[in-house]
């Protein structure tokens, strides 16, 4: 397990150097430099805390509630900050998902293979 765990920090080590993941931490820290964005973010989470907390008492949310938490979301979605994270994490993701792919290449790989190793 102890070989395993160092390439998951090798392969840690090699993803924080790609462009794909500087782009994202460089659009998050856009974002969080965007004080308007960052309010209207904290205001989103509180309304999410409370659409979640009266769903579990078996309330539904307030017309208003809903409404604001409707155009708030809206608002954000349309900053620019808020949408270069959005394209940043996607090509991020989309990195992922071919380490994922080898990944389990890999594991079919070694299913396949007679060598037993330590």
């Amino acid at each position: 397990m102890d070989a395993i765990a160092e390439k998951a920090r090798e392969i840690g080590r090699l993803l924080s150097r790609t462009p794909e993941y500087e782009s994202l931490k460089r659009a998050n820290q856009q974002l969080g430099e965007d004080r308007e964005a960052v309010t209207d973010m904290n205001r989103l989470a509180e309304l999410e805390q409370q659409i979640t907390s009266d769903l579990r008492s078996g309330n539904e949310p307030s017309a208003e509630v809903q409404e604001e938490y409707g155009s708030l979301a809206e608002q954000l979605q349309q900053r620019t900050a808020y949408q270069s994270v959005v394209a940043a994490q996607s090509n991020f993701e989309r990195v992922m998902a071919r380490i994922n792919e080898e990944i389990a290449r890999g594991i079919e790989s070694g299913e396949q293979s007679r060598i037993i190793l330590p």
